[in-house]
């Protein structure tokens, strides 16, 4: 049935509000002033916004050690432990190429640091992992991911909680979730054609000539760029959609609006985060391997158990809390609530929730631009 002009009319009324709380700070054909979309953002430093994100996670232990010991135990009997058969393979690797100074202290880190990198870039925990067992990962990841945002959002709100109460709570927006992940599995396709043309090039040498190997490189840095830029804002989504009652369409527009003029800053925050991993990997698992590795050359009964395996779970486990947490408080001073406003005992759902349906904070410009100045030169002139 034909829609009526009164419903043409609520329709197009809607549409117009919705372009006008859309952060729309550039127009085709027309020239971009900064001043006119420059946006004030007061963002704690990388390091302190890391400090703060271990600060937050050790004072709520309590929630989050049950939750760490939870999905290590629900990691363990539905996707399994590294086998202990691919460590050792691993070990006596690194044995063979280090058999001229591994008696030494160097030659022992060295070896626990080829250790470590050759387990995590080979993929130790999800290897040989079947299809069954990488979804129910999947779930698992995206169970925590809500629970730990749960938990954030009530407790930085300073109401108590408990981690029962956060685990059937925080699977609400379950399927707004996944729906924002296969987006993001969208975005990513860019990426993907680049790595099976990649594949393509080099299997029939399209490679070896320069020019068409410069203008493959021009190609994929314009499509990774390309999964970078809408990736980075899907990826704000995800936390967004955590919000009571917002679907993930909406979700998606206001993380759009939140990281308008902000991108960069967002993206350089999640390069960061990488960093930061990479030291508390090496500062936490280097000493165990060490440990491992003295233990097994004294007792012999050690072999066989599964202590790096073990280690390496709980590591992954943490790293995941972590970098929900991390995004999250991002996320929070992006919303512009400063550390007094957040800590205040208010609702926190509903702060959020009002503040994605809202207009995102409007640009305050520095100085007329200049084309500002001349339309008003032009319509004064008129009058």
């Amino acid at each position: 049935m034909a829609k009526t002009p009164s419903k043409i009319a609520a329709f197009k009324k809607s549409w117009q509000d919705r372009q006008k709380t859309k952060q729309n700070q550039h127009r085709s054909f027309r020239r971009s002033y900064h001043e006119d979309y420059a946006r004030d953002f007061a963002a704690p430093g990388l390091l302190h916004h890391a400090v703060t994100t271990f600060r937050i996670i050790f004072k709520n232990w309590r929630l989050f050690l049950p939750l760490l010991i939870l999905i290590v135990v629900m990691n363990i009997l539905l996707v399994g432990l590294m086998s202990e058969d691919t460590y050792t393979q691993l070990q006596d690797t690194i044995d063979d190429s280090l058999e001229g100074f591994k008696n030494g202290q160097g030659g022992q880190v060295a070896r626990a640091g080829l250790l470590l990198i050759s387990t995590v870039t080979t993929g130790g925990l999800t290897q040989g992992a079947s299809e069954v067992q990488q979804v129910f990962a999947i779930l698992l990841f995206v169970v925590l991911w809500l629970t730990v945002i749960y938990i954030l959002r009530h407790r930085l709100a300073g109401h108590n909680l408990k981690l029962r109460d956060a685990l059937y709570n925080a699977l609400t927006p379950f399927i707004s979730t996944l729906i924002v992940a296969l987006i993001i599995l969208v975005e990513l396709v860019p990426v993907a054609v680049v790595v099976i043309t990649y594949s393509a090039a080099v299997s029939t040498n399209f490679l070896a000539t320069p020019f068409y190997a410069l203008v493959f490189f021009i190609f994929a840095a314009l499509m990774i760029l390309l999964s970078i830029y809408l990736v980075s804002s899907t990826l704000l989504a995800l936390i967004a959609v955590s919000a009571p009652g917002l679907y993930p369409l909406v979700a998606i527009r206001t993380a759009n609006d939140l990281v308008a003029s902000r991108r960069i800053r967002w993206i350089i925050r999640v390069l960061f985060l990488f960093l930061v991993f990479a030291v508390v990997w090496v500062l936490v698992m280097l000493p165990l391997i060490l440990l491992d590795l003295w233990l097994k050359s004294i007792w012999d009964w050690t072999e066989g158990l599964p202590f790096i395996s073990l280690m390496l779970q709980i590591m992954t486990t943490f790293t995941a809390i972590y970098l929900t947490a991390y995004l999250y408080l991002f996320y929070r001073h992006m919303l512009n609530f400063d550390d007094e406003t957040i800590e205040n005992p208010k609702d926190a759902e509903e702060v959020e929730l009002v503040a994605a349906e809202k207009k995102a904070p409007s640009t305050k410009p520095v100085r007329k631009s200049k084309r500002r100045k001349n339309e008003q030169t032009r319509s004064g002139g008129e009058n």
